[in-house]
């Protein structure tokens, strides 16, 4: 990254503190639920002798707990010290209220923000040496400039050997209070910044979880798990059998606990429902012919490293893992949920029936019965697994979901999440599923429906660069079914 570059970046993660300045005024902060007035700064508060009835800490004890702060990030005090006095910090905070615990966030996001006057002056500097004997100086003074208080602040949390998991907890309970209070949007860039160096890649450790591991961590997936639920033990001993895989990132500072794992079942074809593969009965599949690894569930476990990407790094650490293991693997494909389907079927029914022609439309309005509505036709849909394989009311929806999926974009991204995500690690839309998930949970979000996305190894910057174009890149038989 250039100096010009790595410049724009630390001025955008700064920005949020200048613009919430404005909104931390008490004209412009809003007013607090049940009462008519406004929320005031932590800096009004700090020179307040009493507190209102909507605030948790006194000014008394804000000074105090600001104090206790400040102390954390004096600069003649060790690294040691300053950890000390962030752990005790850090035992206040387990005990403290909700409302007490947003008090700490509102100090470290208002009281820690960059000197906006010292930060213009060194920027004006390091404007004006451009091209100049001193553009170097410049920049390493700009560079110290952009190190913010609250940044020295976290580092020093980030000390004690229970450091990280508190900040990592800390975001977490944060992250739901952003839209309501926009003063906390300093406190949480700067996590998010810091957390995308912390858990790097480079500092992540790729480890194979299975039935030998410890109860401890196995318990860690049938927590964490967001995609099929893990019904029981057997379940889980089903995914860790000896045809199966389950890979999970994890970090010196949080160990025992994956912040994300990836579950594979090694077969003889792409498969196309979910079901034979969560069977417990089901024998194990013969690895010597298999020749595809499905990647059928992908879970992140920490809400509070939302923002830090690294699903797409974990998918490649484990396809290239396998393809030591198994020589013969050929193919590495998803078998994908398709969240956001039935929502934006429900909304574009009409749509879709505007866009047939007069033939399928005399066709779907024979197996409706004569009546050729989006009400009729939501209705039929809604018991999917009664359609046959020739009905043009099934037909119909396969055709609004490769719509769904191959040619909605929104701010020039896939619609679906799930979509989003592997797309954007230069997967390809491959094949739909007709009653891939016939579960309550299947049939809720998508009719029963699910999709593979195709890893493709030689193709995946060329797909990437397809998605950047504004075009999703699809196999021919998605394309087969547009409208």
């Amino acid at each position: 990254m250039n100096a010009t570059d790595w410049l724009a970046r630390s001025v955008a993660l700064l920005r949020p503190t200048l613009e919430t300045a404005a909104a931390a005024s008490p004209r412009a902060a809003g007013t607090d639920e049940g009462t008519a007035a406004p929320a005031r700064t932590t800096r009004e508060r700090l020179q307040a002798t009493l507190r209102r009835r909507q605030e948790a800490l006194s000014p008394r004890v804000l000074r105090r707990t600001l104090t206790q702060l400040q102390a954390i990030v004096e600069a003649q005090v060790s690294e040691v010290e300053a950890g000390r006095r962030a752990k005790a910090f850090a035992d206040w905070y387990a005990q403290a209220t909700p409302d007490e615990r947003r008090d700490a966030w509102l100090l470290m996001s208002e009281q820690f923000a960059p000197d906006a006057r010292k930060l213009k002056a060194v920027r004006d500097h390091y404007e004006a040496a451009q091209g100049t004997t001193e553009e170097g100086q410049a920049e390493i003074r700009l560079r110290k400039a952009l190190v913010s208080p609250r940044t020295r602040l976290l580092q020093r949390f980030a000390v004690f050997p229970e450091g990280m998991r508190f900040l990592v907890d800390m975001r977490a309970e944060l992250l739901p209070h952003l839209k309501s209070d926009k003063r906390l949007a300093p406190l949480d860039a700067e996590l998010e910044n810091l957390f995308s160096t912390w858990f790097d890649v480079a500092f992540l450790e790729l480890r194979r979880i299975s039935w030998d591991s410890p109860a401890s961590l196995i318990e860690k997936l049938i927590k964490y798990e967001a995609v099929h639920d893990i019904r029981s033990w057997a379940d889980v001993k089903n995914r860790l059998d000896s045809d199966r895989r389950c890979y999970g990132f994890f970090h010196p500072r949080l160990d025992g606990e994956p912040l994300i794992f990836v579950e594979v079942a090694l077969v003889d074809e792409m498969a196309g429902c979910i079901t034979p593969l969560l069977d417990e009965a089901a024998a194990p599949s013969d690895l010597g012919r298999a020749t595809t690894a499905i990647f059928y569930s992908i879970s992140s476990t920490q809400a509070g490293l939302r923002g830090v990407s690294f699903g797409d790094s974990l998918i490649k650490r484990v396809v290239e893992t396998l393809k030591q293991e198994f020589p013969r693997l050929k193919t590495f494909a998803t078998l994908s949920p398709i969240p956001g389907l039935r929502a934006w079927i429900t909304r574009n029914a009409g749509t879709l029936l505007e866009r047939l022609d007069a033939k399928p439309q005399a066709e779907l309005a024979k197996a409706l019965g004569g009546e050729l509505t989006a009400q009729q036709l939501l209705a039929a849909w809604d018991k999917p697994l009664q359609l046959d394989g020739k009905s043009p009311v099934r037909l119909l929806l396969l055709r609004g979901a490769a719509q769904y999926l191959g040619r909605e974009l929104q701010d020039g991204k896939p619609l679906d999440p799930v979509a989003r995500f592997h797309l954007g690690n230069g997967a390809r839309v491959e094949r739909l599923n007709w009653a891939g998930d016939p579960s309550t949970k299947g049939l809720k979000q998508s009719y029963g429906l699910m999709v593979n996305y195709l890893y493709d190894l030689k193709r995946l910057d060329k797909h990437r660069t397809v998605l950047a174009s504004g075009k999703i890149p699809v196999a021919g038989a998605i394309e087969d079914l547009y409208l």
